[in-house]
């Protein structure tokens, strides 16, 4: 009995391989999304909670990408170790071990805009490789694919680094309240 063509074995890496850039992509641009509605919606104050609304599915999406480092070592996926390695470090550090322990910088404008440069990397990449995988090939999308990182990531860079500042500045702070509590003066 012939096997349908999706499932002979050389198209099954094909498959698997457009599941997963649709499932990422669906997760990254639902989170694009709704960050956008909810600040045309409720203007700043939005960027203020943009944790709290999209942070889970923010974790799960970067969770899953760790995927990729499998992928890669493989040889599902034709891309270098070591730079995809550093990426995805970086992220899960920035978003498990800082911004969800330190839940006073969790409403900081820095993390609106780290997720939004993080988002738009990510739907343009994940497009782009999931029809590459189907073998289509749009110019704009490739010439993004292959161009859009150059701005943004510096700009992720200064993100970062304002985040660590600020997380670094809370982290003082509580120090000297545990080492010096202030108590209110009663009236």
């Amino acid at each position: 009995m012939a096997l349908p063509a999706w499932l002979q074995p050389r198209y099954r890496k094909n498959t698997y391989l457009f599941i997963y850039y649709l499932i990422q992509f669906c997760g990254h641009s639902w989170i694009f999304t709704n960050m956008t509605v909810r600040f045309f919606s409720f203007g700043e104050d939005s960027m203020v909670d943009t944790f709290y609304a999209i942070g889970l599915v923010m974790r799960l999406c970067q969770s899953i990408s760790l995927l990729e480092l499998l992928h890669i070592y493989v040889g599902i996926e034709p891309n270098h170790l070591f730079p995809r390695f550093l990426q995805l470090t970086e992220r899960i550090i920035i978003l498990f071990v800082v911004i969800t322990s330190q839940e006073e910088v969790q409403e900081k404008y820095v993390v609106c805009v780290l997720f939004i440069f993080w988002n738009l990397l990510d739907m343009v990449r994940y497009t782009y490789s999931m029809l590459s995988v189907i073998g289509i090939s749009y110019a704009v999308l490739t010439w993004l694919s292959q161009t859009l990182w150059m701005p943004i990531y510096p700009l992720c860079v200064l993100a970062e680094g304002m985040y660590y500042t600020y997380s670094h500045l809370y982290s003082e702070r509580r120090d000297v309240l545990r080492v010096f509590p202030f108590k209110k003066k009663k009236m």
